[in-house]
């Protein structure tokens, strides 16, 4: 396992280096500097000055300076928020993307966990039925569209609810439900499925010939098993959550990296797209990484180190 781990850890710098060219490619080719977007043209002095303090006069330049600085932990000054460096605004909002990411991803966890289980069990039932049509609803529609619709239905009702705030437990609830409702409709499809086909092993019917209740054989025996696909899907799902959704920070006014992603790709700002980037590929590889070994805890019969071999 440790060998697996190390293997693993040894490939994300190849990985993000990657990831870093590719994104530069893209903001580099995308129309429109973040130098020029206000109603005034700049000389041609000035907006040559500009492109030198930021290394930003050829794609050369760019990649022969940045890149260093990367390594060192610095992704630089931002463009477009004059004073401030990448790094600090990611240090500034990066605990509360994570922050509202954690509370999103313990909600659809634990609530598409319980549903998809309780479906599964009552098969054909009306709960079965109800938990397919919120699940076919959450992935349906988009977060920032639920995000919208719980602004203007909470709206009248900003003390059990605040909103455009931060910094108090009740903050997170409307962002969090919002973002947590396209998760838990997978966990809950993927719990259900899996719950229905563990239901069926042999080793389930003998624990009831046994004598054991129905509902303790489930959470007992059953639901360790049936967590093994939802495990799959909880690392890319992790990464999105845990750096906040962009568009439904945006939506609450919350300070997290996901605004800070949107505003710069308005704005042009191509070292902090750069930067939020590398933050949650980072996090993405990782989360990867830890579902991977998660295998082995959860179902021993599986050999995480094969895939490797």
């Amino acid at each position: 396992m440790l060998r697996f781990v190390i293997y693993r850890v040894l490939q994300f710098p190849l990985i993000l280096a990657v990831i870093y060219l590719l994104t530069f490619m893209l903001a580099w080719v995308a129309p429109g500097t973040p130098f020029e977007q206000n109603e005034k043209m700049l000389a041609p002095g000035a907006l040559e000055d500009l492109k030198r303090r930021f290394h930003a006069e050829r794609w050369q330049t760019f990649l022969e300076y940045y890149p260093i600085q990367v390594l060192h932990g610095d992704f630089g000054p931002s463009m477009k928020y004059e004073g401030w460096t990448v790094t600090e605004i990611i240090r500034q909002a990066l605990p509360v993307s994570m922050t509202l990411g954690l509370a999103a991803l313990a909600l659809a966890t634990f609530a598409g966990v319980g549903i998809g289980t309780l479906a599964a069990v009552r098969r054909g039932g009306a709960f079965d039925f109800v938990s397919l049509t919120v699940a076919l609803v959450g992935v349906s529609v988009p977060s920032f569209v639920v995000a919208s619709l719980l602004l203007l239905g909470c709206a009248g009702a900003g003390r059990w609810f605040p909103i455009g705030s931060w910094g108090k437990p009740a903050d997170l609830i409307l962002p969090a439900a919002a973002l947590a409702l396209t998760p838990m409709a997978y966990i809950a499809r993927l719990t259900r499925v899996s719950m229905l086909d563990v239901l069926s092993s042999d080793y389930v019917r003998t624990a009831r010939a046994k004598g054991l209740s129905r509902w303790e054989v489930v959470w007992k025996h059953c639901l360790r098993n049936a967590l093994v696909p939802v495990l799959s899907f909880l690392g890319p799902a992790a990464a999105i959550t845990l750096t906040g959704s962009f568009v439904v920070e945006k939506v609450f006014n919350i300070p997290g990296l996901g605004r800070h992603f949107v505003n710069s790709v308005l704005n042009h700002d191509q070292t902090l797209i750069l930067g939020t980037v590398m933050v949650y590929a980072t996090f993405l590889l990782a989360l990867n990484l830890i579902v991977d070994v998660a295998y082995a805890f959860v179902d021993p019969r599986i050999d995480v180190t094969a895939r490797e071999q």
